[in-house]
């Protein structure tokens, strides 16, 4: 099943201009992109995993949707990688929105390469449990903010973002006009004529 809501394209709208817009809220403390370039954009589809356990993540496949962001509270642990390669792959071929992980990855170089845009707390060579627990569709925190099923998840190389889904309509036309701002800016910037 694919989604019926379209949202802005991966870069349209800089994580940067977005936290401005929503008074510098919302953006997850800690949380990188593991390589350069990556970008994201699309309605979260959470998990909320014990730390260290990706038996979530592999259950979150069988009904994420095409275009959804898998976002993942995994307590911050930095000790034992929820995702890798192999993982990873099979959200590239379910052609998902993108990772954000409150915990660690691996296989780092792996990554880079199939494109899918991770964005994590950490990288280390350990791997996972696959135990459980696990709660999936919930509420979660990630980085310090909070994520709710359908809400907006903007990444890029400053970081990830989160809009309320409730709020997304305000927040892009708050952005749009902090961009338009920021261009004339710009554009006075570079007529400014160097004395002496």
């Amino acid at each position: 099943m694919e989604l019926t809501t379209t949202y802005p394209k991966p870069g349209e709208f800089p994580v940067a201009t977005l936290s401005d817009a929503m008074e510098r809220f919302g953006v997850a403390q800690g949380i990188r992109p593991l390589w350069p370039g990556a970008a994201l954009s699309g309605p979260a589809f959470t998990v909320w995993t014990r730390p260290g356990d990706n038996k979530g993540l592999h259950a979150a496949f069988e009904t994420i949707r095409r275009g959804e962001v898998l976002v993942v509270n995994g307590g911050g642990d930095e000790t034992r990688a929820l995702i890798g390669e192999l993982v990873v792959q099979k959200a590239r071929a379910l052609e998902i929105g993108g990772i954000v992980l409150d915990g660690a990855a691996r296989d780092a170089a792996d990554l880079a390469e199939l494109r899918v845009p991770v964005f994590a707390r950490a990288v280390t060579p350990a791997g996972p449990w696959k135990t459980g627990p696990y709660r999936m569709g919930v509420t979660i925190a990630v980085g310090g903010v909070p994520v709710s099923p359908g809400d907006w998840v903007v990444g890029d190389d400053d970081g990830v973002a989160i809009v309320p889904a409730d709020q997304c309509a305000e927040v892009v036309r708050s952005t749009r006009e902090l961009l338009a701002g920021e261009a004339q800016r710009r554009s006075a910037n570079q007529k400014l004529v160097p004395r002496g």
